[in-house]
């Protein structure tokens, strides 16, 4: 394979802090926020695990969706890209970064798990877009049972 290129990142862990919506100049939703994830080794014939904490920056929908569902603490899991900058800062010295340009994200606790209050609005794990029935006042509606496979077409 003479010219194979691959970036892809999955990460797992938790957010260390709130992540907080900003908007570039031209009005475009960004955040960014750092996942601790613990990484296990073995050290003298033990056991042992470290944090790492990895720079993630998301953008649009993506970064507004975190910034509403997500709290300091919330198991995350996010997909994306590796991406590495560098500038010069206001001293005259070279600066690099390198961090996680987020293109997914999932939910992995379940409903009141990871520590956190549920934020405004109340957040519900259906409620991003599975449809509920809310009754209303009627009775959720009957399904007839079957009684065997027999007469399935498959």
């Amino acid at each position: 394979m003479a010219n194979f290129n691959l970036n892809r990142v999955i990460l797992g862990g938790r957010l260390t802090a709130d992540p907080e919506l900003r908007m570039t100049q031209t009005s475009t939703p960004v955040t960014s926020f750092t996942i601790a994830v613990n990484r296990h080794y073995q050290s003298k014939n033990q056991d042992a695990q470290q944090a790492d904490f990895i720079r993630c920056t998301a953008w649009n929908n993506q970064a507004e969706f975190i910034t509403r569902y997500f709290r300091r603490g919330s198991s995350i899991c996010v997909e994306g890209t590796i991406q590495t900058r560098n500038w010069t800062d206001q001293q005259g010295q070279k600066q690099f970064s390198t961090e996680v340009r987020v293109d997914n994200v999932y939910f992995v606790d379940s409903k009141g798990e990871g520590g956190q209050q549920a934020p405004a609005g109340g957040y519900t794990p259906d409620s991003y877009g599975a449809p509920t029935y809310t009754g209303g006042g009627t009775p959720a509606p009957k399904f007839e049972d079957i009684s065997g496979d027999d007469d399935l077409p498959f």
